[in-house]
């Protein structure tokens, strides 16, 4: 399963939008892009093998493998990027400004659906991600 994240970076956060073959899924919101700083950027684009995970804090969500220089990166639930995230991906229902989005809960059990046929299939699951800079 090979699920495509395109993002737009702009100087206060990062906008996304998250495609299964083609069809949207959800809308996404990042950190900015700070050269891959732990705890302050977004991560860098890339592939990344992903895998459900589950922890008390944001119960079933999804973990990103093998970011270069970082760890622990998650796509869990968060509505505002600056305030819920340290360089995790936060999908969300709807986006409210840049890297502000509404429904995250929701969108994360969207993703976990399409997921879990796959799982269960013993299929690796794939994140790819391509950013463009907005400039602004």
């Amino acid at each position: 399963m090979d699920l495509i994240l395109h993002r737009t970076h702009y100087k206060e956060g990062t906008n996304g939008t998250l495609f299964y073959d083609d069809k949207l899924i959800c809308f996404t919101i990042e950190l900015p892009w700070q050269c891959n700083e732990k705890n302050s950027s977004c991560i860098p684009d890339g592939t990344y093998e992903i895998k459900p995970f589950y922890s008390p804090a944001f119960k079933h969500h999804l973990r990103v493998l093998e970011v270069p220089n970082r760890s622990g990166i998650l796509l869990h639930p968060a509505n505002d990027a600056r305030t819920e995230l340290r360089g995790c991906i936060a999908p969300v229902s709807q986006l409210t400004g840049i890297g502000k989005g509404l429904g995250s809960r929701r969108a994360i059990d969207q993703i976990l659906m399409r997921v879990e046929a796959f799982r269960e299939e013993g299929e690796p699951i794939f994140l790819t991600i391509n950013s463009e800079h907005s400039g602004k």
